[in-house]
């Protein structure tokens, strides 16, 4: 990809971490494996839960069982902390597998982007919450959150 179609280079100031972390939680919720790909490292590590996967093929392959389980899938990522070519979030995400069983996934990711603005590492720690159906949150239609949609601090999350 060119820095044309990469513009939020490191080092990173709010504005631009703000934006990196938008474009994140915006591609997540499109839940398209080969989309998300595209803003990693052709040999991106990462660390997801207790999985560990290196390179474009891996990470497509993670998503999409990631996303095969976890139905009507629903990102909200919030801007903890940066640092010139680093970047740490906070998230939730609310989705329901097979037997229409509900949770609420909250993490954190450590983010690490290369010269080119294309993430090189990525950890991110997870715990699932089991939630009733009436304690969803994130009732948007699928895809993008709407602009004026409560962050999570909004949320009490």
């Amino acid at each position: 990809m060119s820095k044309e179609q990469h513009p939020l280079l490191p080092p990173f100031n709010e504005e631009t971490a703000k934006q990196k972390v938008r474009m994140a939680e915006d591609g997540w919720n499109t839940r398209d494996p080969e989309k998300v790909k595209l803003v990693y490292t052709l040999d991106s590590r990462w660390r997801n839960r207790a999985e560990f996967a290196t390179g474009r093929p891996a990470i497509v392959a993670l998503l999409t069982r990631k996303w095969q389980r976890e139905l009507d899938y629903r990102l909200i990522k919030e801007l903890w902390a940066f640092t010139g070519n680093r970047i740490a979030v906070r998230f939730a995400y609310e989705w329901h597998d097979d037997a229409q069983n509900w949770f609420r996934s909250y993490g954190n990711e450590n983010w690490e982007f290369d010269e080119t603005g294309l993430m090189a590492v990525r950890h991110a720690s997870i715990n699932d919450l089991p939630i009733e159906a009436k304690d969803r949150l994130f009732h948007w239609a699928l895809g993008r959150p709407p602009d004026d949609h409560e962050g999570l601090s909004d949320l009490g999350l």
